[in-house]
């Protein structure tokens, strides 16, 4: 739970074990997966997630 919390800092959301699985950690690095498809797409916007809502 530490680590989620860190990982949310910023992020208005809850910080609870019933959403552990979304946090960051659960996903691909997306500066990562844009990297591998650059001859496929030109980025032209990075977004930053602000507000999660499950449930």
């Amino acid at each position: 739970m530490e680590d989620h919390i860190r990982a949310t800092q910023g992020v208005e959301c809850r910080k609870d074990e019933g959403v552990i699985d979304e946090t960051p950690g659960a996903y691909k690095n997306i500066d990562l997966v844009m990297e591998a498809q650059k001859e496929l797409v030109d980025v032209v916007h990075t977004l930053r997630q602000v507000l999660c809502v499950k449930g």
